[in-house]
C-alpha cells in the first residue's frame, strides 16, 4: 500500500486507551503516533502496549497545539461524531493521513478542528472507546487503500485470488552525448 498514515489523540486522560490505541496503530503498521495535550504518565500507557510500539513506532508528544506539526502534505484527519462529519465508510483517505481522535468522555478543541482538512465520524448511535474507534479507522484505511481480491457475491470468502502484477525491471537509459 502506497502513502502512510499516523494516528494520535488530543487530551487523552487514561493511559490504557493511548497504549491500547498504540498498539493497534502498531499492529497496523502506523509511520508514526503521537499525543496532543496529552494528561496521564507515559509508562502507564506501555502497560496497555505489549507489542513494544515504543521501540518500533516513533512516537511524538505534542504539549499544545502551538507545538503540533506534522509532515509536509499530511493531511490532518479529525475522528468526531459530529452532524456535518463524513460518514467513515463513504470517505476516500488521504495518500498521507494522520487521524486525530479527542479525550473520552469529550470532544476534539475548536482549534484542532479548524486545522483538520476533514472530520469524520464511525456511523454508529453513540460514542465508543477511543482505541477501538481508532482501530476502526485504521481497518477502514487498510481495506479501502490496501489490494485484496473483490467479495464473492454470496456468503464466504473469496473464490478467485487477487491478481497480482509483475512488472519487468526498469530500463535504463544512457544520455546521449550532445
Amino acid at each position: 500500500m502506497r502513502g502512510y498514515f499516523a494516528i494520535g489523540v488530543e487530551g487523552v486522560t487514561k493511559p490504557m486507551n493511548a497504549g491500547a490505541l498504540m498498539r493497534t496503530a502498531h499492529a497496523f503498521g502506523a509511520s508514526f503516533v503521537f499525543t496532543l495535550g496529552a494528561n496521564y504518565a507515559r509508562h502507564e500507557a506501555n502497560l496497555a502496549d505489549t507489542s513494544d510500539m515504543a521501540g518500533s513506532v516513533p512516537f511524538y508528544e505534542f504539549k499544545s497545539i502551538a507545538d503540533f506539526a506534522l509532515p509536509r502534505d499530511c493531511a490532518l484527519v479529525g475522528v468526531e461524531l459530529m452532524d456535518d462529519a463524513i460518514e467513515l465508510p463513504s470517505f476516500r483517505h488521504p495518500h498521507a493521513a494522520a487521524y486525530i481522535l479527542g479525550p473520552e468522555r469529550g470532544s476534539l478543541s475548536p482549534e484542532i478542528l479548524q486545522r483538520c482538512s476533514f472530520v469524520v465520524k464511525i456511523p454508529m448511535r453513540f460514542s465508543i472507546n477511543l482505541s477501538l474507534a481508532g482501530g476502526l479507522v485504521m481497518y477502514d484505511r487498510l481495506l479501502s487503500r490496501g489490494r485484496f481480491a473483490d467479495r464473492p457475491v454470496a456468503a464466504g470468502g473469496p473464490t478467485e485470488k487477487l491478481v497480482r502484477q509483475d512488472f519487468a525491471p526498469p530500463k535504463l537509459r544512457r544520455a546521449t552525448p550532445g
